[in-house]
């Protein structure tokens, strides 16, 4: 009785001191949690803005194509190619999204549902953009010459594609940065 007395006398400490520093570690890697969380965040967040902006500055230069193509379609002398130079250009529209890769493969469970689903639907109008993108440029390298009303309003039909998705990608991302 007396060296089982003298036993739980010793073993109490060291089982205190095992919880308290399990404790001690638990808080430790929350704060860690916590810390890497908000970094995080704030990195989406300066990436959404800034890919907001960029979107935002995209949106007239893709109309002014989409009115090029409109005053030229019935014009027979004037091929796509031309059509792209009075336009200045064809403009690609990009979503950055590296910070939410970086926490989608490490620690993705720390993040709420909602703001799970809000940038996997901005992934997803990423992805949707970049397909419709390499769509119209696919068919502009087979094209470029071309003076046909039809091929251009083919042309006009993904160009506004485009359009819509990036002002469907700038309505998401407002949307999150207003949480």
């Amino acid at each position: 009785m007396k060296h089982l007395k003298q036993l739980i006398r010793e073993i109490i400490p060291v089982i205190l001191g095992i919880l308290i520093a399990l404790a001690v570690n638990n808080w430790n890697e929350n704060r860690k949690d916590i810390r890497y969380l908000n970094q995080i965040q704030t990195s989406i967040k300066k990436e959404l803005e800034e890919s907001k902006i960029q979107l935002k500055k995209t949106i007239p230069k893709q109309q002014i194509l989409i009115d090029t193509i409109q005053q030229y379609l019935n014009d027979e002398s004037i091929s796509m190619y031309d059509i792209i130079t009075k336009a200045d250009g064809i403009q690609g529209p990009s979503i950055k999204n590296n910070s939410w890769r970086a926490i989608a493969n490490s620690k993705i469970e720390l993040v709420e549902f909602e703001k799970l689903s809000a940038l996997s639907e901005i992934d997803e109008s990423k992805e949707d953009l970049k397909l419709k993108t390499e769509k119209l440029l696919d068919f502009l390298v087979s094209n470029l010459k071309t003076k046909d009303q039809d091929k251009k309003e083919v042309f006009m039909l993904l160009s506004q594609e485009i359009l819509t998705t990036t002002e469907y990608s700038v309505s998401e991302i407002e949307a999150f940065l207003k949480e």
